[in-house]
């Protein structure tokens, strides 16, 4: 057989055995793994690249006359609709039975689960075809992480009822776990804002089946009801006023006293409030916004990771943050109404951090090049609201910081 020419025909000879398969939802399984294909290796925006590729897809087999190419072409049609041409496809005379049955479905059931601390919410809805001979029910899984705002994988499979059924002996009845029915227009505001950043990517998350299933999944979401405007809506930073509030009943609170977090003392309350600062900082830096969401994983993050890239800390603030940590870290808890068993994991698990955070403070190895300018200019003792004296030592490093990339 002569090498494909083109991708369009690379495509066209991987389909050559859609119409032996047994049902439109292996077909559009099939389908879906190909357009997989596009969607991950395109560098911006993948969903339009998917989109575009079915419409030049289209265009370019119209003459076409095969049953597989046909079927592909109602295949394609079917889980990118929104493509140009994919509303005059038709399936033609030699193709299978179930070709009619393509993206005739309809939901089911939707529910969500995840952990109490809020770093991940999966969604699950399942749907059978309007006709049996479309194929078995199945489910449409989606994983949405909240510490990066991102939908981080999708699955599509089936039987529908054993998915269900894994997922509630997986949750299980314990405290840190929880599942609920969910309704269908938030699940489907809630996976598509977070596929729109997938989508976005430069590189897709490296494991699950993200790639090969979107297409699919995302038929299948445009099937749910679409939310109303307003019930959805990305989590925004806290206001000035707004920190000015946490913040005082924070200082005020039962949690405070116990870590001996005093706002009356003058010694410490300038290394207090930058602790407090940053902390807020951190969490409107997240795309998923919310200054109470604390976990093991949220505070290693923090405290391991962002804190020595984004700030310039003293020995009076590298001193006092673990503590404000797990003084805001319980009242957090408290406020979100955690159990007991997950605030105290999150205690512990920032009181094992202890070590390693001072180790990265000494060594300063996770400082960004700016963040490493910055202290050196604080060491050398230059006051960085002093512009001649800023001005002054940026000329007499400038060597030093192009080397640093600062």
């Amino acid at each position: 057989m002569a090498t494909p020419q083109t991708p369009y025909d690379a495509v066209l000879h991987a389909a050559r055995d859609v119409t032996r398969l047994d049902t439109a939802l292996d077909a559009e399984m099939l389908g879906a793994a190909l357009l997989g294909s596009v969607y991950a290796v395109a560098e911006t925006d993948r969903e339009t690249a998917v989109r575009e590729f079915v419409a030049g897809f289209l265009a370019a087999t119209s003459r076409r006359r095969s049953g597989a190419a046909r079927t592909i072409r109602s295949v394609f049609a079917s889980l990118v609709p929104g493509a140009e041409g994919a509303a005059r496809v038709r399936p033609g005379t030699l193709a299978p039975a179930w070709a009619e049955q393509l993206g005739r479905v309809h939901l089911t059931g939707t529910w969500s689960y995840g952990d109490v601390y809020g770093d991940q919410t999966s969604y699950l809805a399942t749907f059978a075809y309007d006709d049996a001979a479309g194929g078995p029910e199945h489910a449409v899984v989606a994983l949405v992480d909240h510490n990066i705002g991102i939908a981080k994988d999708v699955f599509v499979g089936g039987p529908a009822e054993r998915i269900v059924e894994q997922v509630r002996e997986l949750v299980g009845t314990g405290e840190l776990t929880w599942f609920r029915e969910e309704d269908p227009a938030r699940m489907r505001a809630e996976v598509e804002r977070h596929l729109a950043v997938t989508d976005a990517l430069g590189e897709l998350p490296a494991e699950g089946s993200l790639a090969t299933d979107r297409a699919l999944a995302g038929a299948r979401l445009a099937l749910l009801p679409p939310p109303a405007a307003d019930s959805v809506r990305d989590a925004l930073p806290l206001s000035a006023d707004e920190r000015t509030e946490l913040v005082r009943d924070f200082l005020a609170s039962p949690e405070a006293a116990r870590f001996a977090l005093d706002p009356s003392d003058d010694a410490g309350l300038a290394s207090l409030h930058f602790c407090l600062s940053l902390l807020l900082d951190h969490a409107a830096s997240f795309p998923d916004a919310d200054p109470l969401r604390w976990s093991p994983t949220v505070a290693e993050l923090f405290l391991l990771d962002w804190v020595h890239r984004r700030a310039v800390l003293d020995m009076d603030d590298a001193a006092m943050l673990p503590r404000v940590l797990r003084g805001w870290a319980a009242y957090a808890a408290r406020r979100k109404g955690l159990p007991a068993t997950a605030a105290a994991r999150t205690d512990t698990a920032i009181e094992e951090m202890i070590p390693e955070f001072a180790r990265l403070y000494s060594t300063g190895e996770r400082r960004s090049p700016a963040t490493a300018a910055v202290a050196q200019l604080m060491a050398d003792g230059v006051d960085p609201d002093d512009p001649a004296a800023l001005d002054a030592w940026i000329e007499a490093n400038r060597h030093r910081l192009a080397d640093d990339g600062a």
